[in-house]
């Protein structure tokens, strides 16, 4: 099938998975066909099929470069003291939590979907990020700066927590990211037991 007057590889591509990123978000993997893709990006449904095999394909890769993105994003510096590291670490989540609200959505809420070769591939990325998180934990006990009965546990109620932002924040609300991102702050020292 021809590609539509105007379209080109280096803006049809990123296009197609910006608008399918919004389009899951918003109405779910399930309900949004490839069909409303090409719609929403402007191009023939067959077209879809030159930069994707098929919508599974499509809704992996954008978990996975979500998961890549946040990885790449994230540094930590083991030397430092661990409720620094974690402070900088909340802060950190919640920003680029804010900042890709719709990808964030989708790596929580379309897992689900994913085929168990597509799911066992984010998976190991979440669990990479997560142990990001563990290590600061683990290294806060062994310093004495953190009192936590299960690392791993705490681990998944930090993230959860932290990601729950993107839920109910909005632009121009009550709180601005500064003082959501301090508020946090606080809620995390009193879940890890900060001394």
């Amino acid at each position: 099938m021809a590609r539509t007057t105007g379209s080109r590889a280096t803006i049809t591509g990123p296009l197609i998975r910006d608008k399918a990123r919004r389009l899951f978000a918003r109405q779910g993997y399930a309900a949004v066909s490839m069909r409303q893709i090409a719609a929403a990006v402007g191009v023939q449904a067959g077209t879809l099929y030159s930069y994707t095999p098929d919508k599974q394909a499509l809704l992996a890769e954008l978990l996975e470069s979500h998961m890549q993105d946040l990885l790449a994003a994230w540094s930590d510096d083991a030397a430092a003291d661990p409720l620094a590291r974690l402070e900088r670490f909340v802060r950190f989540h919640i920003a680029f939590s804010l900042d890709h609200s719709d990808a964030v959505f989708l790596s929580y809420m379309e897992l689900r979907n994913l085929t168990p070769g597509n799911f066992a591939r984010i998976a190991d990325l979440r669990g990479r990020y997560e142990a990001a998180l563990e290590d600061i934990l683990r290294d806060g006990i062994a310093a004495g700066r953190m009192r936590i009965e299960d690392p791993k546990l705490t681990t998944l109620a930090l993230i959860a927590m932290l990601t729950g932002v993107t839920n109910w924040y909005r632009e121009g609300g009550r709180l601005d990211r500064a003082r959501i991102a301090q508020i946090y702050w606080g809620l995390a020292q009193g879940a890890v037991g900060a001394a």
